[in-house]
């Protein structure tokens, strides 16, 4: 079972807003999860992004990988390294 950090939509249409969740890979994209990291907000300006750094830390130590738009989301806010 692989576990990625990636986004899971809510919000209504038109308006969006992300969860970033722990999730098996194979689970449907707003599926079934294993924990809530963050949130991110792409209609703020500048965008909002939450993430609660403990839990991070602990899904990267066990293997998680996130996706590239998280990725990039992480590097933004300086939780992540670039060589990652």
């Amino acid at each position: 079972m692989a576990i990625r950090i990636r986004l899971s939509r809510c919000g209504r249409k038109k308006r969006p807003f992300y969860r970033v969740v722990a999730a098996n890979s194979e689970a449907k994209r707003d599926g079934r999860f294993l924990e809530i990291i963050g949130t991110y907000n792409p209609l703020t300006d500048p965008a909002e992004v939450k993430i609660d750094k403990e839990k991070l830390e602990k899904w990267l130590g066990l293997g998680a990988k996130p996706t590239d738009t998280v990725r990039s989301l992480l590097r933004r806010e300086g939780l992540l390294k670039k060589s990652a």
